[in-house]
């Protein structure tokens, strides 16, 4: 959790920094900006990169800090309520359908594979597998022994299903945008 949170802040922190570039002066060129197909400045500058009326990387700036918390807070002993767990499964789950839809939007609206949000997109994923299946196989949603069973054998193939989940964004992206003849 530590890690994905220091990454996923870290790649928001960056977008912050080159949204603000680009108001300083929207005829720069971006440091992300790499080609027509991978670049920062079209999803920055689209609707879709200010939801919430303002800049999505700050969401990611405030949301980036709590898996940063919770992961040193369990590595410090720390016990968390049921409560607490549904509350912080709910927010990465919301997280997660919010990068879902970045991605449709990036692949199929834009056109575009922006460097930092594919970088937010890659440690979103295996994070809601983590706080999901932890929370399954520990009764935090209840459920029998076999759901708590099958949660935690699910558990140890997080990398493998994260893996597979980048393989299905990568056929998408290849598959709508051609990526490969851009490289």
């Amino acid at each position: 959790m530590i890690l994905a949170g220091a990454i996923g802040w870290l790649a928001a922190f960056a977008l912050t920094v080159e949204k603000f570039a680009l108001l300083t002066d929207p005829q720069d060129s971006l440091g992300c900006d790499f080609s027509v197909l991978v670049q920062c400045s079209a999803n920055l500058e689209s609707w879709q990169g200010s939801l919430l009326g303002f800049p999505n990387p700050i969401i990611g700036l405030g949301a980036w800090i709590a898996p940063i918390v919770v992961g040193a807070a369990l590595l410090a002993g720390a016990r968390f309520d049921r409560w607490y767990w549904i509350t912080f499964n709910a927010g990465v789950a919301l997280g997660l359908a919010f990068v879902i839809w970045l991605i449709s939007q990036s692949i199929f609206v834009l056109g575009t594979l922006c460097p930092w949000c594919m970088v937010t997109w890659s440690v979103t994923i295996p994070l809601f597998l983590v706080v999901t299946l932890r929370n399954l196989s520990s009764g935090v949603f209840g459920g029998g022994m076999t759901l708590r069973s099958t949660s935690a054998a699910l558990y140890r193939w997080t990398p493998t299903i994260t893996f597979g989940a980048y393989l299905v964004i990568a056929a998408i992206a290849q598959l709508r945008l051609d990526v490969i003849n851009h490289i």
